[in-house]
């Protein structure tokens, strides 16, 4: 029998109907790093009853500042094994699917083909498999919010989600909107960015990444604000969505009873 009490306060807040539609959505995370392993387990709290989770990495020291699947005793551990398994501890009813796999052109679009998701949240750090996975969700009209750069910030009261091509003194939003274009992509991407200055002074460069070649330093809280950000327009999102359906269910009913 499910057992839905430990989602009392969610339901005080938005109410069983919409609460129902939640449990029924299916969510698609991609990147257990900073910002998705955050947005995956704020999706989970919030109810969502079906998700799948991609990230085909695993921990490493470096990400015990600002990653949740990254503990002292993680290390080596895939993340997505790590996250897997906590967000099951949060609701064991959960259906959920884990998929180690790093995105490529192929594999977004057969990640994308094999369901229907309800919602896709792009955490990817690193701009080549972003820009597969956002081509192939736009291309299959999907709804997605997309994760610019967190790194080189510290001012979490800067998020704003816009679209895509209002981003400005971003370097990563920048580099995805010209890759985008090339694609015929210009705009209706929604997306999580900060306005804030990038530290330039914490650029370093990675060696041997094969689509990630620098990266910025980062703050504790920082990725983990965007991944609430980027959770958040996906839950509210959907809930508009379930109350646009019911308000075009409810209005069927009475033209056809002649209420």
């Amino acid at each position: 029998m499910t057992d839905l009490g430990w989602l009392s306060r969610t339901e005080l807040l938005i109410g069983k109907d919409k609460l129902d539609a939640l449990q029924n959505a299916h969510v698609l995370v991609v990147g257990m790093g900073g910002v998705g392993s955050y947005a995956a387990e704020f999706v989970c709290r919030a109810g969502v009853g079906h998700m799948t989770i991609v990230d085909g990495d695993v921990v490493e020291a470096s990400n015990r500042n600002r990653q949740l699947p990254a503990l002292a005793t993680t290390h080596g551990l895939a993340k997505a094994d790590v996250m897997g398994a906590r967000l099951l501890e949060i609701n064991p009813e959960l259906q959920l699917s884990i998929k180690h796999e790093f995105i490529t052109p192929d594999s977004a679009a057969a990640l994308l083909d094999e369901t229907r998701f309800d919602y896709v949240i792009d955490a990817i750090d690193s701009l080549t498999p972003k820009i597969h996975l956002i081509r192939a969700a736009k291309t299959r009209k999907l709804k997605i919010v997309s994760s610019m750069g967190a790194g080189g910030k510290m001012d979490p009261t800067r998020l704003q989600v816009v679209d895509i091509s209002k981003t400005y003194n971003c370097p990563f939003a920048q580099f995805i909107r010209i890759r985008l274009r090339k694609h015929g992509i210009s705009r209706g991407v929604k997306v999580v960015f900060s306005p804030e200055v990038v530290n330039k002074d914490s650029l370093m460069f990675t060696d041997g990444a094969k689509y990630k070649k620098s990266a910025y330093g980062t703050i504790s809280y920082l990725p983990a604000a965007f991944g609430g950000v980027c959770a958040s327009v996906a839950i509210r999102q959907l809930i508009a969505a379930a109350h646009k359906q019911a308000a075009a269910i409810s209005e069927t009913s009475e033209l056809e009873t002649g209420a």
